[in-house]
Order: C-alpha cells, then structure tokens, then sequence
C-alpha cells in the first residue's frame, strides 16, 4: 500500500512527520520503514530518519506493516521485593530483557509478569503493560511495574519531573581521576553503529552524578544516579569518561566469566501514588558482581 503527504512546515523531521501520519506505528517501526528503502522525498528515497523536510515537499511511503508480536504470559521466576494493589517492584537479574520485541518474544520481564501478577497498566499497550521505565538486558536491579493506570500516571511523571531516584553501583575500568563530578552531554544515536548511542554535539541532554566508593588496582567501585533516563546513559558516559563499565560488551570490552556489564541499579526512591508516602528500595548487588569485587580485594598489591 502506498501512500502520499505533503510537508506542511519547514524543518520537520522526517520520522517525526511520519509519526504523526501513522500513530498505530511504532517510531522504531518508522524508522525501519525509512533505513529500508520504503520512502521518497521529491522523488528520491531517503533513508535518513533526521531528514529535515522543506515546505511543500512531497513523502511517498510504501507502507510495511509491521510484525506481529503479542505478550504471553510465562512461567519464568520473579525476585519481587514489594507489592501492593497499585505497583510492585522487581529485582531484575541480568540477561533479562524487558519487555518483547522483534528479536525477543519470550522469555521477558513481561511475559513473566503477565504470569505472576493479574492487574498491569495498560497504558504502555500489551507488549509493553505496566512498564514505567526500563534497564537493559545485562543490567540487574529495581524496577517499578504499575498494575494500574492511575499509578502508571503517577509514576511516570516522577521520573519525568525527576523526583523519583535511580541509584546504581558499577564497577569501571581503571580508575577515575576525579572523586565525584557530573556528567552532562548530549546523547544521540551512534551514526556509524546503529546500536550504540553515543556523545554528540546535540541530541537529548543527559545528566549524571557519580561518586566513587572504593579503588583498586586496576578499576574503581562507582555510584551512579541519574537526572535523566536516557538509552544506555550510564554506559556511554562511563565510556566518555575513558573508564568503560567493566564487562561492557557494547561500550568497553568483554571479560572473561562474564555474562555483561557490572552495572547494577541498586536504589529506588518515589512517592507511593495513592498513600503519599515516600519509598525507598535497596537490593545487593548479585553474587557474580560481589565474587568479582572480592578478587580485586585480594589482588590488590597497594599498601
């Protein structure tokens, strides 16, 4: 099926265009359609997704539907360590992805809720219910999981208006030079590598605060808490930085006897959305993560 627009402002983003034109559709499904060939602009495909369209210019879409993907519910173990009639909060092992895509459909955080818990938000859609933020797949620790849309609401405007807290420990390669210090970049889609994100001179503005808790040798123990939530923020700022999260497949190097990064959200703070009152959740870290600080105690030779 093809279709035809026409630009009605200058300076628009291409997939933001087309996101309004097709709001069943996904921005990532959007821009597959774009990287695949599948739209014009004047007559020529374009295969950017920031393309910035001019006035008048006319979009020719041949439009993909995407796959199909529905969320089942699975019998897969859950560490839950609260839970009410509004929300609960997961301990998330590392290898857990989140919710279902394309490349995964089973095995997710999702589908295992969908078994354990009977109520999730809806607003997040059915691949996506009671999801308020999210931890990538090799990360471990807390996450809050609405089991209705009036908490779902409350929640998500926490982390919008950056009253709710996001602690995590991780271990860096090397050592930092400074003792605490902020982070704020602009982070954006890596051009050269579609997984990655990476720091350019625009983008979305990330901010993060560390503090280092201990040194070794050759790596350091590091807090970390954001101000903002962006795809892979830790990950990418640790690399600008120069001390890459140990383990980091994407972002550092990959270490032996590891399964990914040493990154481990380990503190959760927010205002409970119907009593008001303020929570506080914290979780160790996991055991492979404490085995690996106790052999850099061992090994570390400075008086």
């Amino acid at each position: 099926m093809t279709k035809w627009f026409v630009a009605e402002e200058k300076g628009a983003r291409l997939d933001i265009f087309l996101l309004g034109k097709f709001p069943e559709f996904s921005r990532s499904h959007i821009k597959n359609m774009i990287e695949k060939g599948c739209v014009k602009v004047d007559e020529k495909i374009e295969k950017k997704a920031g393309f910035l369209l001019k006035n008048g210019s006319k979009i020719q879409v041949e439009v993909l539907e995407p796959e199909k993907i529905s969320a089942e519910a699975e019998d897969i173990a859950l560490d839950i360590v609260f839970q009410d009639e509004d929300l609960l909060v997961v301990n998330k092992p590392q290898g857990l992805v989140v919710h279902p895509c394309a490349s995964t459909k089973h095995g997710t955080l999702v589908n295992a809720l969908m078994f354990h818990v009977k109520d999730l938000s809806g607003i997040n859609g059915q691949l996506r219910p009671g999801i308020v933020h999210r931890l990538d797949k090799d990360t471990s620790g807390l996450l809050v999981v609405a089991k209705n849309d009036f908490a779902h609401r409350s929640l998500a405007e926490q982390i919008k208006e950056k009253s709710a807290k996001r602690d995590y420990l991780a271990i860096l390669e090397g050592n930092l030079p400074e003792n605490e210090g902020t982070i704020e970049t602009f982070l954006k889609r890596d051009p050269k590598d579609r997984k990655k994100i990476s720091v350019q001179n625009s983008g979305r503005k990330a901010i993060t605060h560390y503090k280092v808790l201990q040194r070794f040798e050759k790596c350091c123990l590091v807090q970390f808490s954001l101000e903002t939530g962006r795809t892979h923020q830790i990950r990418v700022h640790a690399k600008f930085l120069n001390h890459p999260v140990v383990g980091d497949k994407l972002y550092g190097h990959e270490v032996k006897g590891l399964d990914g990064q040493l990154l481990h959200a380990f503190r959760l703070s927010f205002t409970h959305p119907r009593t008001q009152k303020q929570m506080t959740f914290e979780v160790p870290p996991p055991k492979y993560f404490e085995d690996f600080l106790k052999k850099q105690r061992k090994i570390d030779t400075r008086a």
